[in-house]
């Protein structure tokens, strides 16, 4: 019972009738820590940092539209019956791959009209992005949603997990499975790592760091997705990000092959601020 007294509340602060939640306090947080790593990453590979910031004003909103549009459309039985809801977004229900995808489409329209190399520009921003992820889930600690099955206390106290996590994770009066954190850590050690070993040159060519991001984020996310009690499915049996988590990772991998054994690699002459003058294979 005290446990459900002490769940922590998802407003963060009211101005009036206005109600700021710290689903989006949390967002809004691993962005600005997302553009700023990018800014300086940018300038190290000879890319104009302003280049970040216009393409966050694309981006973000873009993407915002495209997280809620995918998570709309697989749970339609629903929002066809009540569509005031699907502007709600501070309830929740943005899908990450709907975000990823269409800030994908976006960065590929930005760098064709700047003339910036596109893997150059994906290696820089990959890492940020992974770290953005493991910063949000805790956005969805705080709504109480992205959990796992049913669980125990006893399990809870033996992943040694502090007391307002597993206060938050009773839920309708039951402990749940901390999904939201396995796919937070995975996310915070896939950052480290990428971190870690971008600069490494003898390991990754242009385009790499991205493609490794991929492959390291489905994967975990093929696993933890199948713990969850919330996903979203395609024929009542088939999880949704599940399924392109495999798609994403067997692309990633092929694309990485292809480019490694059977295609020339390219290199790009930049100017002072990242553009290709030219390029050769």
């Amino acid at each position: 019972m005290n446990a459900i007294l002490l769940a922590l509340n998802p407003v963060a602060f009211s101005l009036g009738e206005l109600h700021v939640r710290w689903y989006g306090v949390i967002i809004t947080l691993g962005v600005v820590i997302a553009v700023f790593l990018s800014m300086r990453e940018a300038r190290r590979r000879q890319i104009d940092p302003d280049d970040i910031v216009d393409l966050l004003f694309w981006m973000l909103p873009i993407g915002l539209i495209g997280a809620r549009l995918y998570y709309v459309i697989f749970e339609w039985s629903y929002y066809s019956q009540y569509p005031g809801d699907i502007i709600k977004i501070w309830n929740g229900g943005l899908a990450i791959y709907g975000g990823l995808i269409a800030a994908l489409i976006v960065l590929l329209i930005f760098c064709y009209h700047r003339e910036i190399p596109t893997w150059l520009l994906l290696d820089v921003i990959a890492p940020t992005v992974i770290l953005a992820q493991a910063i949000g889930r805790w956005g969805n600690f705080m709504n109480q949603e992205a959990f796992g099955a049913k669980t125990t206390l006893n399990f809870l106290q033996s992943l040694h997990l502090p007391e307002f996590i597993i206060t938050q994770m009773n839920i309708n009066g039951a402990y749940r499975q901390p999904t939201f954190l396995y796919e937070s850590m995975w996310s915070l050690i896939g950052f480290i790592l990428l971190i870690s070993l971008r600069h490494r040159t003898h390991l990754f060519k242009q385009g790499e760091v991205f493609l490794s991001y991929i492959m390291w984020y489905s994967l975990g996310r093929s696993v933890i997705e199948g713990m969850r009690t919330d996903s979203l499915y395609l024929f009542a049996n088939i999880r949704v990000s599940q399924l392109l988590s495999v798609v994403l990772f067997v692309a990633a991998l092929a694309i990485l092959i292809i480019r490694r054994y059977r295609e020339p690699q390219l290199k790009w002459y930049l100017d002072g601020t990242g553009r290709s003058l030219s390029k050769k294979a």
